[in-house]
Formats: C-alpha cells, structure tokens, sequence
C-alpha cells in the first residue's frame, strides 16, 4: 500500500457553500492548502460538464486538480442546470481509486455521502471530512472528530 492521499472534492457543493457564505473560494489556494496541511497526492474534483465552460476546467487542471466530469441536466423551466456528482465521487472514492490510495479526504457537507464516509471509516482510509461551512447534514454528526469547516482556514483560500 502506498502512502497517498487523495481528496474528493464535490465541486458543487463546495462552490455553492461558499458563495452562500458571501465569499468566493480561490480553488488554486484550495489545493495548496490540501496539499501542505493534508500532503494530498490527488485531488479529484467532481463538476458537471458544460461546453461553455471549457476554459475552467483547463485552468482547474492547471492547477492541478483531476476533473471528473458528470454530464448536466438543464431544466429550462426552472433556468437551472443540475450536474450532480455523488454517484461519481462514491464510486472513484470506493472503487476506481480505493487500493491506490492509503487515506481518503472528502469535500462536501452533503448528507449522501454517509455510507462512503461509514465505509471509509470500516476501512481505516477517512482522514478528514471537509465540509464548506458549519452547516452541513445532520448525518454527518456522527463523523464530527473528522470535520473540518472551511471558514475555519478561509483566510488561506479566498
């Protein structure tokens, strides 16, 4: 087994928290911070796929995120557009990627993600739970001594 660690990050839930939060998160600093506090090796980050966006995902990558991309729902009544990743996430963090790393960071504050977060701990691979604010899902509790809020370290990623 190798020492790496990955982080698994919910672009979406990630963004939108932090906007919700009045500020917007700087992902360039985001990853230097995952990387000098948590040594992360490989940050996965999960966003939805639009056409119009190509020249993000090139700067994301420049960074040196991984993208996976899920393809997006547009819902022209209600002028959104839906690119939910969880399924994704869970898969790389439980499947494609599970033996090539030690320990495992996911980021969202998402409820969904409480039967990874339980299999991550069965597994000895949770190393931390990094949820966009203070607030996040009520079955994420049980899993407090992993949390860590982004506002607590917002001074290093805005």
């Amino acid at each position: 087994m190798s020492s790496q660690i990955y982080a698994f990050i919910d672009s979406q839930n990630l963004n939108l928290a932090i906007r919700d939060l009045g500020w917007k998160l700087d992902f360039q600093k985001f990853l230097v911070y995952l990387r000098s506090k948590y040594h992360v090796s490989t940050a996965f980050l999960f966003i939805g796929h639009l056409p119009e966006n190509e020249d993000l995902y090139t700067e994301l990558r420049s960074f040196g995120y991984e993208i996976i991309f899920k393809p997006v729902v547009k819902h022209h009544k209600k002028e959104m557009t839906k690119g939910n990743v969880d399924a994704e996430l869970v898969l790389h963090a439980a499947k494609i990627q599970f033996y090539k790393y030690e320990k495992a960071i996911i980021v969202s504050n998402d409820g969904d993600f409480h039967c990874l977060i339980e299999h991550l701990l069965e597994e000895s691979k949770l190393l931390k739970l990094i949820t966009p604010s203070q607030k996040y899902s009520s079955l994420l509790r049980r899993f407090s001594q992993y949390i860590v809020p982004v506002p607590l370290f917002r001074h290093k990623v805005e």
